[in-house]
C-alpha cells in the first residue's frame, strides 16, 4: 500500500517534468527558427507595387510670340516678323503663364515570373492633356486633364528583355537627354514623345546591348496631308517603323548609335482616286554621356527625313502626278545638342546649347506638310542656349533658368529651303520651376 501511494505521488511529478522538457526549446532550435523567419522575410514578394511622381509648378516669361504647345508650357521657336499697316511687328510682344500641368504620378509593379523571366511594368500619367486651346470657340481643349505617358510590361531573362506597351520613342534616350529646367526637354533639338511599341533587347556583353524595336506613332504624330485626319498616315500604313540601336553602358560612360526606317501612307484617296502612295524616310543618330562625382556631360546628334513626329523641324512634301494622285517625299533635318552640368547634390548649375537645320527636299513640290513653314516663309535653322541652377534639398528643388532661342526665317524656295531675305528673330525665356518628388 505504501509503495502504491509513493508511486502515485511520483508519477504526476515525472509527467510534469517530461512535458516541461518537451516544451523547452534548445538554443540550436531557436536559431534555426530565426534563420527560417529571416529567409522568409528576405524572400522576394510575388507581387509588389510602389507609387512615384512629383508636384511641379513652373512660371515662364517670353519676350516674343513663339510656336508653342499647351498654353506656352512648351515653346518651340520664335515666330517670324509679322508687320501691320503702321509698320509694327505684331509678334514682337511677350507672353507668360503659371502652370502645374506637368505634375505626374506613376506606379511601378512586379509580378510572378513568366516563363522563367522577371515580370515588371509601370503606368504613368501627367495632366498635360492631348489637345490645344480652341481659340475659335473659347474652349480649353484637354489641357489639365490626365494624359497617358507610359504603360509597359517587361519580361527580363539574364540576357534578353522584351518590353511591350507605350513608352518613349526609341530615339529619346532616358539616360541621355538635356537636363534643362524647361519642360521642352530640349525639344526641336532632341526627339520627344511616346509610341506604342514592342522592344527586344539582347545583351551582347555585360556593357554592350542591341535593341530592335517596332513602333507606331502615338504622341506626337506625323504631319497631315490634304484630306487626312490626325495620325491617319500611321493608321494607313501596314508596316510599323523599324528601329535598331546599339548601346554601350559602363559606370561612367553611356554611348550609342541607332537607325530607323519609316514608311507612312498619308491618305487612301487622292483626287477622287484610290491611293497607296507612301512617304518613306530613314534616320540615323548617336549619343554620348560621361558622368562622375563632379560633372555630367552629354552629347546627341540626329539626321533624317520626316522628323515631324519627334517634335522637330520637318515633315514631307506633296508632288502632282499626271494621274492626279499626289506622291510624297520627306524633308531632311539635322540637329545636335550638348549639355554640361554639375553633379553636386545640393547646388547644380548647368548649361545647354542646341542647333537644328532644315535641308529641304526635292524640287517641284505642290504642297508642303511640315513644321517650320508659315505661308511663303520657312525656317532655315534654329539655335538655343540656356543656363540654369538646381537648388536641391532632399526631394524638394527650386530651379531658375534663362534661355535664348533664335530662329532664322527666309523666303520659301522650290526645294523647301530658306533662300532669300533671311532674318534671325529671338525669344528670351525666363523660367522658375518648383518641384517636390515622392
Amino acid at each position: 500500500m505504501k509503495k502504491s501511494a509513493i508511486l502515485l505521488g511520483i508519477l504526476p511529478t515525472f509527467f510534469a517534468l517530461h512535458i516541461k522538457a518537451q516544451d523547452t526549446v534548445s538554443t540550436a532550435d531557436l536559431l534555426k527558427r530565426i534563420e527560417a523567419l529571416e529567409a522568409e522575410a528576405k524572400k522576394p514578394k510575388e507581387w509588389d507595387a510602389s507609387i512615384y511622381g512629383w508636384v511641379r509648378t513652373e512660371y515662364s516669361f517670353d519676350s516674343r510670340q513663339s510656336a508653342y504647345s499647351r498654353e506656352y508650357q512648351l515653346n518651340l521657336y520664335p515666330l517670324d516678323e509679322k508687320w501691320d499697316a503702321q509698320g509694327n511687328d505684331i509678334n514682337d510682344t511677350g507672353a507668360s503663364n503659371f502652370l502645374a500641368i506637368t505634375s505626374r504620378v506613376g506606379i511601378k509593379f512586379r509580378g510572378p515570373d513568366v516563363w522563367g523571366a522577371k515580370a515588371t511594368g509601370n503606368i504613368e500619367a501627367d495632366f498635360f492633356g492631348n489637345t490645344e486651346l480652341n481659340k475659335s470657340t473659347a474652349g480649353t481643349g484637354s489641357t489639365g486633364l490626365l494624359r497617358l505617358r507610359h504603360a509597359t510590361a517587361t519580361l527580363s531573362w539574364p540576357k534578353t528583355a522584351v518590353t511591350f506597351g507605350q513608352t518613349w520613342y526609341p530615339t529619346f534616350v532616358p539616360e541621355v537627354f538635356p537636363g534643362v529646367v524647361n519642360f521642352n526637354t530640349g525639344i526641336m533639338f532632341n526627339p520627344f514623345g511616346w509610341a506604342g511599341q514592342v522592344k527586344v533587347t539582347q545583351k551582347l556583353t555585360p556593357e554592350l546591348s542591341l535593341s530592335l524595336i517596332a513602333y507606331k506613332d502615338r504622341e506626337f504624330q506625323t504631319a497631315n496631308a490634304i484630306g487626312a485626319s490626325a495620325n491617319s498616315a500611321t493608321f494607313n500604313s501596314s508596316m510599323p517603323t523599324l528601329h535598331s540601336q546599339l548601346q554601350y553602358k559602363s559606370k561612367s560612360i553611356t554611348a550609342g548609335l541607332g537607325a530607323e526606317y519609316q514608311s507612312l501612307q498619308p491618305v487612301i484617296e487622292s483626287a477622287g482616286l484610290a491611293s497607296d502612295e507612301k512617304v518613306n524616310s530613314e534616320m540615323f543618330f548617336g549619343y554620348f554621356k560621361y558622368a562622375n562625382e563632379k560633372l555630367i556631360a552629354k552629347l546627341y546628334g540626329i539626321i533624317g527625313g520626316n522628323l515631324h513626329h519627334l517634335v522637330m523641324i520637318g515633315g514631307f512634301a506633296g508632288y502632282e502626278n499626271p494621274n492626279g494622285i499626289e506622291s510624297y517625299k520627306s524633308t531632311k533635318t539635322s540637329a545636335f545638342w550638348v549639355d554640361l552640368s554639375s553633379a553636386h547634390s545640393k547646388i547644380a548649375p548647368g548649361i545647354f546649347f542646341g542647333y537644328t537645320k532644315n535641308s529641304g527636299t526635292e524640287a517641284g513640290f505642290k504642297n508642303l506638310y511640315m513644321r517650320g513653314v508659315s505661308g511663303s516663309r520657312i525656317l532655315d535653322d534654329v539655335w538655343r542656349a540656356s543656363a540654369r541652377v538646381d537648388f536641391k534639398q532632399n526631394k524638394f528643388s527650386i530651379s531658375p533658368e534663362v534661355e535664348y532661342t533664335a530662329a532664322n526665317w527666309g523666303d520659301l524656295n522650290d526645294e523647301a529651303r530658306a533662300q532669300n531675305n533671311l532674318k534671325y528673330v529671338g525669344n528670351l525665356r525666363g523660367t522658375v520651376r518648383v518641384m517636390y518628388s515622392f
